[in-house]
């Protein structure tokens, strides 16, 4: 059962992503204004998670060098978030998603070297293969092909993923994944509120409905992601999360009428066999 957690959570952050998208296209709605309001809305909603369940919370978790970790994981996201929704507003969605998706090779090496309750060859080999085949459906004409705003994203994602995904696994062996989101979602959402508040008084009230459902379903999805950590480990997580890219691709071109691509399409078959090879073996 351990397959649902990460399963969801790739269909609920696809829905989501899809909706950002269609947010961002909306008249006085830049990403700027998206982040400001996006991330403060997200701590209000797991607020009330964490409230409804009452998981468990200790203050002298934060008295340690675990706080220092929730800083460092902190200020990762805000580059990650602010990298990505500035590429978003003006790069097709599924360009980016699939570009995401190559953070996967870095995250699932590092994590086999680092962590030996990740060393599993049975999933490590199908998640590797995945990756790879994303890479080769992004080569051109002897080339790698990212347009010009995303490249920054692209780069930061390929260096900064081992390491976040890494922090993730270290702090979620001590905290709740709900009470680590809260207090990291609370640091994102108040530097966000801070540097964007101005952008936020430009949204209508369409818009506000549409950024408080999208940011339920990436809040739940995270929140699931993370469970998945602390059940399965990085490498199964990522391996099964990727058909997220997949999920968001396909949505892109029915329902934002992007351009199709024949070895994506290729690349997320390959994916999907992937998945289905690492659960026979495990």
């Amino acid at each position: 059962m351990n397959f649902i957690f990460p399963i969801l959570a790739a269909v609920l952050q696809a829905s989501s992503f899809t909706l950002d998208k269609v947010i961002l296209s909306m008249r006085r709605i830049s990403f700027k204004t998206y982040i400001g309001i996006s991330f403060p809305l997200s701590f209000l909603i797991i607020l009330i998670i964490y409230l409804i369940f009452r998981t468990p919370f200790s203050w002298e978790l934060l008295s340690n060098k675990l706080s220092l970790l929730i800083l460092i994981s902190s200020a990762m996201s805000i580059v990650s978030n602010l990298l990505y929704y500035r590429a978003l507003d003006s790069d097709r969605l599924g360009e980016l998603e699939t570009l995401g998706l190559l953070a996967g090779v870095p995250v699932i090496l590092f994590s086999g070297l680092v962590f030996a309750d990740e060393r599993n060859f049975f999933i490590l080999v199908p998640a590797l293969i995945s990756s790879a085949a994303v890479v080769w459906s992004h080569w051109e004409q002897r080339h790698f092909q990212i347009a010009k705003k995303t490249k920054p994203f692209f780069i930061w994602i390929l260096l900064s993923a081992p390491i976040g995904a890494s922090i993730s696994k270290l702090l979620l062996e001590s905290w709740n994944p709900v009470s680590l989101e809260l207090i990291r979602t609370g640091i994102i959402g108040a530097f966000f509120l801070y540097l964007f508040n101005k952008n936020a008084e430009k949204v209508s009230l369409k818009a506000f409905v549409f950024l408080f459902f999208t940011n339920i379903l990436t809040t739940v999805a995270w929140l699931l992601f993370y469970f998945s950590y602390q059940r399965s480990g990085i490498v199964y997580t990522a391996l099964l999360f990727s058909i997220h890219p997949l999920l968001v691709y396909l949505s892109a071109i029915f329902f934002l009428k992007e351009k199709f691509n024949h070895k994506k399409i290729i690349a997320f078959v390959i994916v999907l066999i992937s998945i289905a090879i690492a659960q026979l073996l495990t």
